[in-house]
């Protein structure tokens, strides 16, 4: 597992067919990497299901907070 307090770094996903890129942390990376092993998905195909559910609220956050929240509350279940 990558050190806790690490820089955002940045990587080119492909959500729908667009490029686009998302800035996390390490540690996140890493989780997110494991989550979408976890559930037999490639990772952009987990990021597009986060985008998915981001977009579908009111007042939708930036893919980055999304992404965050979303592994939170993975963990929480």
């Amino acid at each position: 597992m990558p050190t806790a307090y690490h820089p955002p770094v940045k990587r080119s996903v492909t959500i729908a067919g667009h490029e686009t890129s998302v800035s996390l942390e390490p540690v996140f990376w890493a989780a997110l990497e494991a989550a979408a092993k976890e559930s037999a998905l490639p990772l952009n195909a987990l990021i597009a299901r986060i985008d998915a559910e981001r977009i579908a609220v009111a007042e939708p956050p930036n893919l980055a907070s999304a992404v965050r929240v979303w592994l939170f509350s993975a963990v929480a279940r």
